[in-house]
């Protein structure tokens, strides 16, 4: 009997730039990231564009096709640009997925032409996911236009949509080419859009970063209110933070049995599920955070003046802390979530604000007993919430 045991090593570079009015002339800095990566320009481009993006952005898809023809030494555009549905919904249905596959296809691109996606996660995870397949891989060059893409998902390696009722069950690892983010695409988000990000970036300071999350404390007022210099710098630091782990991590294509950067996720992702997508995402993973901050509280692990920080600062975010379908029917995500895990539970719990640690085990009565506390402390902000405001949306 003989073995051969073969060892292959890549290397991945990306960069993720920040700028404003990406598509203006006087920009060029789409035209340098795909110059400097052809060796025969101009390299063909075919875009693929949230449909929110295009309401609230009249004329883009002109601004598009001028950029493209003021730069025409290093941009071909292969075809018209694809415009889909965002939000959750479009990860759903594969008919969107072989839409860009198809638009591939008839553009003629090839694994040097580059598909380049504008709108919010889900849009960047279904146009990833088609770029990632189409020739095994087509450059994927992502423009994110929602905070939490920008802070989150959107610089990170991972490509997923949804099926058989599950969250991301189908997906790739594959780096883009780069991540272009635009600051103005922010501007016209609505409320829940542009709190939802926040979540991601307080989920990556609880687990990894004290300090970032005092600035958030001390920021709070200005990211509620929509002060578009406070919002810029808390995307770039947490860009930053989840960059690294994926760069020093040692498991970026999560081989293992763990993911530190899904704090609060195995409940967010079955609450989503739970409400039919009423709530977004951020909305999800705020609740999740609050319940696993509790949670750790009540087995002793977190300190009471640390637990109520977090809370505290959720509730200045504009967040809720509990929503309806937060009951016995969340548990089943523990399972579903070591499921996409691949093996055994891992679930990352604090020792402390910007402290994470990982467990196995879930006592479902102390689970229980944090939702209860969740639901009253819920109960007493909305007691205090003007008539007509709704924290979730």
């Amino acid at each position: 009997m003989k073995s051969i045991q073969q060892e292959i090593q890549v290397g991945f570079r990306y960069a993720v730039h920040f700028t404003a009015d990406v598509f203006a002339r006087s920009n060029p800095l789409l035209r340098d990231v795909i110059a400097q990566g052809s060796d025969h320009p101009p390299a063909k481009v075919l875009f693929v564009l949230d449909r929110g993006v295009d309401i609230h952005h009249d004329g883009l898809s002109k601004a598009i096709e001028s950029y493209c023809s003021h730069y025409k030494d290093a941009l071909e555009l292969a075809g018209p640009t694809l415009i889909i549905p965002g939000g959750e919904e479009v990860k759903n249905h594969p008919r969107h997925i072989e839409e860009i596959q198809l638009a591939i296809h008839e553009a003629g691109l090839c694994r040097h032409s580059y598909l380049i996606a504008i709108g919010g996660g889900a849009v960047l995870d279904v146009a990833g996911y088609a770029a990632a397949t189409a020739h095994r891989g087509v450059r994927m060059i992502r423009i994110p236009t929602t905070v939490l893409a920008q802070a989150d998902s959107g610089v990170g390696v991972k490509n997923g949509v949804n099926a058989f009722g599950k969250k991301n069950y189908l997906g790739t690892f594959a780096p883009p080419f780069a991540v272009i983010n635009d600051f103005g695409f922010l501007r016209t988000l609505s409320v829940r859009d542009w709190r939802s990000g926040i979540a991601e970036a307080l989920k990556v300071a609880l687990i990894k970063d004290a300090g970032f999350f005092s600035l958030l404390e001390e920021r709070a007022a200005a990211l509620a209110g929509r002060e578009l210099p406070s919002m810029g710098q808390m995307i770039e630091r947490c860009a930053t933070l989840h960059l690294a782990h994926i760069a020093s991590s040692g498991d970026p294509f999560e081989l293992g049995a763990s993911r530190p950067l899904d704090f609060g996720h195995w409940a967010a992702h079955k609450l989503e599920q739970l409400t039919d997508h009423r709530l977004r995402h951020g909305e999800a993973v705020a609740i999740g955070i609050a319940l696993d901050s509790t949670y750790s509280y009540l087995c002793g692990f977190l300190a009471e003046k640390d637990w109520r920080r977090i809370v505290d600062l959720l509730l200045a975010l504009g967040f809720a802390v509990h929503a309806p379908e937060l009951n016995n029917s969340v548990f089943p995500g523990l399972d579903e979530f070591r499921e996409h895990l691949g093996g055994r539970l891992t679930i990352m719990l604090l020792r402390s604000i910007g402290d994470g640690f990982e467990v196995h085990e879930i006592d479902k009565e102390i689970m229980i007993r944090s939702i209860t506390i969740l639901k009253t402390i819920d109960e007493q902000e909305d007691a205090h919430v003007p008539v007509g405001r709704n924290r979730i949306g």
